[in-house]
């Protein structure tokens, strides 16, 4: 093996993004993120998008390169899909995987920040919407409320010490990976993400949070839905009878 340290190899990166019915918007994600610097590979989990966004994927022209494509059989949830891609990325030796949305709302330019934490020590850096004020971009009313209220939500009943525990745009080291066990999460849908931040903080990760900007999707169909609300919200209940 030598005598050259592992740590003064480059690091690799990759994003996952779980995808449903987002043809519009992938492509002009996968550009942006493959122009980054520090490079990153992306990795999608698409839940089989009769709009054929997994079909774009496996024609863009870093195709196995360093764009590659997970295709699962019908609509599986979005817990499912983070699993498989942070199993998959840590199989391949990868130094950090994260998680950002598919619909353009969180900027891959931000990328870039979370890896950074990561390499400065955090072992989940998390991008949050409210670090320092409101950083939502055309959200209305309604939406900005419910998304406040699930943070105090989840601050007052789990304890996490989270200026935006919902977020799901994140960057996890690989240590994490190897000692926060996703048997314990049982959610299926968004849920996932308090309980991975909850199961994390407990087992004594180090979390930061790095301010973002937040915009709307402009095309596409939101996924968000009253199944997806009651779920995060019985999620909480649960995570905080464990706490206590």
């Amino acid at each position: 093996m030598g005598d050259t340290n592992a740590s003064s190899l480059p690091q690799k990166h990759l994003v996952i993004i779980p995808t449903y019915n987002e043809a519009v918007n992938i492509g002009i994600m996968l550009r942006e993120l493959l122009a980054l610097a520090p490079a990153v590979d992306v990795l999608v989990v698409d839940d089989d998008s009769p709009d054929g966004t997994g079909d774009l994927v496996a024609k863009h022209p870093e195709f196995s390169r360093r764009v590659f494509l997970l295709k699962r059989p019908g609509k599986s949830g979005y817990a499912g899909a983070c699993k498989e891609g942070f199993r998959w990325g840590y199989d391949r030796g990868y130094d950090a995987c994260g998680t950002m949305d598919a619909d353009r709302s969180h900027s891959p330019n931000d990328v870039a920040l979370l890896i950074a934490a990561v390499q400065q020590g955090a072992d989940i850096a998390i991008g949050s919407r409210y670090l320092g004020g409101i950083r939502i971009i055309n959200w209305p009313l309604s939406r900005l409320l419910l998304s406040s209220f699930a943070g105090i939500y989840v601050r007052t009943l789990c304890g996490l010490p989270l200026t935006d525990p919902t977020s799901g745009f994140k960057m996890v080291s690989r240590k994490t990976l190897e000692t926060v066990g996703f048997s314990r999460c049982t959610a299926e849908g968004y849920g996932f993400i308090t309980e991975f931040h909850f199961f994390a903080w407990r087992g004594g990760c180090r979390i930061t949070e790095v301010p973002i900007i937040f915009t709307e999707r402009q095309q596409g169909a939101s996924k968000m839905s009253k199944q997806i609300i009651f779920e995060s919200a019985w999620t909480v209940l649960k995570l905080a009878a464990q706490r206590l």
